[in-house]
């Protein structure tokens, strides 16, 4: 019997290589993202502490006024430029990008030029 292997382990499983080499700071914390098939969720980490910084998910009234789905790049780029938005505001200029295990694609890839425009540098 052959066992089918799932893309959500396979992504875990590549998501625990890339924790084992990032990690967030105080002076550079990690943005963190996590994408379901409806929703698209962002966290600014300061792994030292164990402590979220900044978050910001399609989920937040702010997105879900602007955009008319939540699982789509437009929706993507909002969460970006939210999380940016607050990271900013409690004085967090550069972070670690952590793509979760994700192809750098999609949705993934908005979000970040999001956080980027928004003034985030990584």
């Amino acid at each position: 019997m052959i066992k089918k292997v799932s893309k959500n382990l396979t992504r875990k499983k590549r998501h625990q290589r890339v924790r084992n080499k990032v990690s967030g700071t105080a002076e550079r914390p990690r943005l963190n993202v996590y994408r379901s098939l409806n929703n698209m969720y962002a966290q600014v980490i300061n792994d030292e502490n164990g402590q979220t910084l900044a978050a910001a998910s399609t989920l937040d009234k702010e997105i879900k006024q602007q955009a008319e789905a939540t699982g789509n790049q437009d929706a993507a780029k909002l969460v970006g430029q939210l999380v940016a938005k607050r990271a900013l505001e409690k004085g967090i200029t550069t972070v670690t990008f952590d793509r979760g295990g994700y192809i750098y694609h999609g949705r993934v890839k908005a979000m970040a030029e999001g956080a980027r425009e928004a003034g985030l540098n990584f």
